[in-house]
């Protein structure tokens, strides 16, 4: 069973920041696209964040995060972040990370999910 590991969560004020980070298992980090999604309690599991497997580090935003949130990878720690600026309190969310068969925000291709970490943005 594929673990990944995600870290960063916490309760920041609206205008905060916060980190995301998530770690692969070498082979799963290798073969799957990667990426993170989020979800409130009695909503759908959107996608936040993607970014391809390859060199060319492809990535994807919603709308909604777009120019507040960036997502990157280390390929030497099997790792992907997700840099979180200026929070609102509609952020509020477990968020999950997750490798995907296609870098493109559907929880369709999603693979493997993680635990998921908790993010709270208070006004």
């Amino acid at each position: 069973q594929v673990q990944l590991m995600e870290s960063g969560g916490g309760s920041v004020q609206e205008g905060g920041s916060l980190r995301l980070s998530c770690t692969a298992p070498d082979y799963t980090y290798t073969y799957y696209h990667m990426g993170w999604f989020r979800q409130v309690p009695g909503s759908v599991r959107e996608g936040v964040a993607v970014i391809s497997r390859d060199g060319d580090n492809i990535t994807d935003y919603a709308d909604t995060v777009k120019g507040r949130f960036t997502i990157s990878k280390d390929n030497a720690k099997y790792s992907i972040y997700l840099q979180m600026e200026d929070l609102k309190p509609e952020d509020t969310a477990m968020y999950f990370c997750a490798t995907l068969f296609v870098p493109e925000l559907r929880s369709g291709y999603v693979k493997h999910w993680g635990q998921g970490t908790q993010v709270t943005v208070s006004s």
